[in-house]
């Protein structure tokens, strides 16, 4: 009896061990933690490989990339020095491009550099559907913006870092137009984290009352499949605003 006890007890021992372990691989600021500041641009060090990091750009071409619901790169997208930027004036997310790869759960890290009073985004959980002309009907968006030079009043969910229309960031952390920031978003399961430059901007959990409260009011209200979708494409926006996106990184959890 007393063996049977000392194991179950070992046994319930090593679960919560393992849990614990778990959890700390995937908390967000563990796998932000995981990538190196000083590494070259647009490449993965030995260490991240091994942490199972992915590069999505390699600074020179569109490979893993394409344009929303087309074929190919649109024609404002241009690659330059080493870095993802657009050619074009005034609105244009018909324009974004997405990863050609679908995603469920996972760390994204992107580098992001506006300048002054730009405007973009990084969508994420996109459904690509030729009855979608946009993919911001569809998917969440790391708000990435020069609201200190914006010429309009913006509410709080459209600052820089914020989840855009829903949830507004917690902290500023953002560096101002022409110096590059760090975007990540770690999506596991329902649990949604933003960070920006090291620091938690923006914590939900997917279909809970509260975040169900703000998609079906707002912008989102006109939008009914915002939000439905648990994997899907990546994008980066094309607000006809000039912004680079450097060193695009992502680890499947």
């Amino acid at each position: 009896m007393k063996n049977q006890t000392a194991k179950i007890l070992l046994l319930l021992t090593v679960t919560v061990l393992f849990s614990c372990s778990s959890v700390k691989q995937n908390d967000p600021l563990s796998l932000y933690s995981e990538l190196d500041k000083n590494a070259p641009v647009n490449t993965l060090t030995d260490i991240e490989a091994k942490k199972d990091w992915q590069l999505l750009f390699d600074g020179q071409n569109f490979t893993g990339w394409h344009g929303y619901n087309m074929q190919g790169i649109p024609d404002c997208w241009i690659i330059e020095d080493q870095a993802l930027t657009m050619t074009t004036e005034g609105r244009a997310e018909s324009q974004d491009i997405i990863t050609d790869k679908t995603y469920k759960n996972y760390a994204l890290s992107a580098e992001f550099k506006l300048t002054q009073g730009a405007n973009s985004g990084i969508i994420f959980q996109i459904k690509e559907d030729p009855k979608y002309k946009f993919p911001y009907e569809t998917g969440p968006e790391y708000q990435v913006v020069d609201h200190l030079n914006w010429p309009d009043k913006l509410e709080d969910w459209q600052i820089c870092g914020a989840n855009y229309a829903m949830y507004p960031p917690k902290a500023k952390p953002f560096k101002p137009a022409g110096e590059w920031n760090q975007a990540f978003i770690v999506i596991n399961g329902n649990r949604v984290t933003q960070i920006l430059n090291g620091e938690v901007v923006v914590e939900y959990e997917k279909y809970s009352d509260e975040w169900k409260k703000l998609r079906d009011s707002g912008k989102w209200a006109n939008y009914p499949d915002y939000g439905k979708y648990d994997e899907g494409h990546i994008s980066l926006q094309n607000h006809g605003t000039k912004v680079w996106y450097r060193n695009v990184k992502i680890k499947e959890l």
